[in-house]
């Protein structure tokens, strides 16, 4: 069997395996637990930026433009009596834009500016992290701040610590809007402290005429942790191409390398889309 002179990124095959140089430790972050997530997020309040109190009360139709997460909250904590797994608590932010339909002064359908509120969503999944609780202290970027705790030498040698609890990351697409549309919903407001128990006073009032959006999410949660694994090693990864650039005096050989967009003149029909004949 003959080994290819140089092995690059991509598919290997049986020829490749002779090229193996070492066994390298490597510092990568392992995933010990994941879950994919669909969620139906269903009738959820938008809180909007600006008051749109009166377009809401005179909308005849409402609408969402566009939704997009924002941002995601997350903290773990230990489950009981069940070692390594742990409690993960999620919580999105999700930028929704609005726009209303009402009737003016002639009676005629306008549309409003875009409106832009905000929808948060959380949940709580169970995942496994295993265990080891040790302190991790390594050398701080000399371009940012030093470490500030007491009894810390801020001179030359200083390492920051951190643990080595498992890490929570959640990879999200943006939401799929399914509906959108105005609910009267009663709220809860605050109307004063109990200062004989030092409790705070809440009633329902309302209703009220609110919008609600149903979404769509689709996330994967994991956890991982920080470990040295043990990989075999080719060599080290050499590009093996030169950079295409693009200047004033070869546009037209950098236009030459693009395919002709066939499919933006003729649109791909439903046997072209994978499984889509089946749903």
């Amino acid at each position: 069997m003959g080994c290819k002179d140089q092995v690059v990124p991509g598919l290997i095959g049986g020829e490749d395996i002779c090229k193996l140089r070492e066994a390298v430790c490597v510092h990568v972050e392992k995933v010990y637990d994941n879950c994919r997530e669909k969620d139906c997020v269903e009738d959820a309040v938008v809180d909007f930026v600006d008051n749109v109190q009166d377009l809401i009360n005179n909308a005849v139709k409402v609408k969402t433009k566009d939704a997009e997460v924002v941002a995601v909250l997350a903290d773990l904590e230990d489950v009981p009596f069940k070692r390594g797994f742990y409690t993960v608590n999620v919580r999105y932010k999700i930028r929704v834009v609005c726009e209303f339909c009402y009737k003016d002064v002639t009676g005629n359908i306008v549309s409003s500016s875009p409106k832009v509120g905000y929808v948060w969503f959380s949940k709580t999944v169970i995942l496994f992290g295993s265990e080891g609780k040790v302190k991790i202290f390594k050398s701080v970027d000399p371009n940012t701040p030093p470490p500030v705790c007491e009894g810390c030498n801020d001179g030359c040698g200083s390492l920051v610590e951190q643990d080595n609890l498992p890490i929570i990351k959640v990879e999200v697409a943006e939401p799929l809007v399914l509906n959108t549309r105005i609910k009267r919903v009663h709220e809860k407001h605050h109307c004063g402290i109990d200062e004989e128990r030092g409790e705070v006073n809440s009633a329902f009032i309302g209703p009220q005429r609110r919008v609600v959006v149903t979404l769509g999410i689709f996330s994967i949660i994991k956890l991982v942790r920080l470990v040295q694994l043990l990989i075999p090693a080719f060599n080290f990864c050499y590009p093996n191409k030169e950079c295409v650039t693009s200047t004033d005096e070869n546009p037209c050989d950098i236009f030459d390398t693009i395919d002709f967009p066939l499919d933006q003149f003729f649109p791909p029909q439903k046997f072209d889309f994978p499984g889509a004949e089946d749903s």
